[in-house]
C-alpha cells in the first residue's frame, strides 16, 4: 500500500505518493490560486495525486489514504477546514469534496504538526517517543509528537505555541493578543529588531548586504552577525535568548527528548542551535537534569508530504 501526502500552501499544492518508511516514491505540483472555489483547488489536489500514482507506477486502488497539511487548523473527526486564514477558508468540507473523486480515507491536520511527524518517523527525531518541532518563519508553527503520535489537543490548536504569551503587554500579534511567541522568535521578528537597530546604526553590515531597511531580511542579519558586525550579533544574540525563553517554556510543560528546529531561520544551522545552547541553561528549572537535545531539522520542503502521507499510517497501526 502506499500514501498520498499533500502539503497545502497559500501558494503551491505539493502532492507526493509515500511508503510507509516515509520515502517519496513520486511528486507532483500545482499553484494552489486560493481565490478560486475550494472545489477547484480540491480538484486540483485530485489531479496531481492521479498523476503522481501513474508517476509512480501505482493504481488508485494500492493508495490506502490521502492525507494533507493545512496552515490552519481542521476537525479531525468530520474532515473539514475550520479555519485557513491564507487560502480565506472558512468551515470548508474537504474531506467530502475529495472523496467525491477518490474514495479513500481522507485525513487532515497542521502543515507544523504533519512535518513534525515526518521528522519523527524518517528525520532527525526518529527514534524519540517525543519530540517538538518548531518552524522559524514567518511565524513560528509546532508541532508536538506524544508517544511516536501527533498530538494537538481537545480541540486542534494543542500545538499553538507561536502564541502562548511570552512577553507581557508585548509586541502585538495578528492573532490580536499581545507578546506572543511568533513576535520573538519568528524570522519577522528578527526583520523587526534589525530595522530599529539600523535607524539608529545606519552602519551596520546588516545594511550593506540588504541595501535598504525595506529589504532587510533574516538571512542579512544572520549573515552579518556570522561576520562578527557586532549589530548583528546583538540582534541575533537576544533573538536566541527569546527562543531559549520559549523552549525553557516547553520544556517545562512537555520536557520532550528533542526539539526541532525548522523554517528558514534554521538555515543558519549550529550558528543557531550553538547560541540558543549557550542561553537555555539560564531558564531551566531542573539545571542538574538531562534538557531536551536541541537539533536542526533535515527533511525541508519534504517534511509537508512525508508527514500527510502518513498521516493514514497512524490510523492502520491501531
Amino acid at each position: 500500500m502506499v500514501y498520498a501526502g499533500i502539503d497545502l500552501g497559500g501558494t503551491n499544492i505539493a502532492v507526493g505518493i509515500v511508503n510507509e518508511s516515509g520515502k517519496i516514491l513520486s511528486q507532483c505540483s500545482t499553484p494552489t490560486r486560493p481565490e478560486r472555489p475550494y472545489q477547484e483547488v480540491a480538484q486540483d489536489m485530485i489531479v496531481c495525486i492521479e498523476k503522481a500514482l501513474r508517476q509512480a507506477g501505482c493504481t488508485v486502488e494500492s493508495l490506502h489514504s490521502i492525507g494533507i497539511g493545512i496552515p490552519g487548523i481542521a476537525d479531525a473527526k468530520t474532515g473539514r477546514i475550520i479555519f485557513c486564514t491564507n487560502l480565506g477558508w472558512r468551515d470548508i468540507p474537504l474531506r467530502e469534496e475529495l472523496q467525491k473523486s477518490i474514495n479513500k480515507p481522507v485525513f487532515i491536520d497542521n502543515d507544523a504538526t504533519v512535518a513534525g511527524y515526518a521528522e519523527s518517523v524518517s528525520g532527525v527525531s526518529r527514534g524519540c517517543d517525543t519530540s517538538v518541532f518548531l518552524t522559524l518563519g514567518t511565524g513560528v508553527g509546532a508541532g508536538i509528537i506524544f508517544n511516536g503520535r501527533p498530538w494537538n489537543g481537545a480541540h486542534g490548536v494543542g500545538g499553538e505555541i507561536g502564541h502562548m504569551t511570552l512577553a507581557v503587554n508585548g509586541v502585538p500579534c495578528t492573532c490580536g493578543n499581545n507578546g506572543c511567541v511568533e513576535r520573538y522568535c519568528s524570522a519577522t521578528a528578527i526583520i523587526r529588531m534589525a530595522r530599529q537597530s539600523c535607524m539608529a546604526y545606519p552602519d551596520s553590515a546588516i545594511l550593506k548586504k540588504a541595501g535598504s531597511i525595506d529589504d532587510i531580511d533574516a538571512k542579512a542579519v544572520i549573515d552579518a552577525a556570522k561576520e562578527g558586525d557586532k549589530i548583528a550579533l546583538r540582534i541575533f544574540h537576544r533573538y536566541c535568548d527569546f527562543l531559549a525563553m520559549a523552549i525553557n517554556n516547553i520544556t517545562a510543560m512537555l520536557d520532550p527528548e528533542m526539539i526541532v528546529l525548522g523554517g528558514g531561520v534554521s538555515r543558519a544551522g549550529t550558528f543557531l542551535t550553538d547560541t540558543v545552547k549557550e542561553y537555555t541553561p539560564r531558564y531551566l528549572m531542573y539545571k542538574t537534569m538531562p534538557s531536551p537535545k536541541i537539533e536542526i531539522a533535515q527533511l525541508g520542503n519534504e517534511a509537508g508530504i512525508i508527514g500527510a502521507g502518513l498521516l493514514g499510517l497512524l490510523v492502520k497501526k491501531q
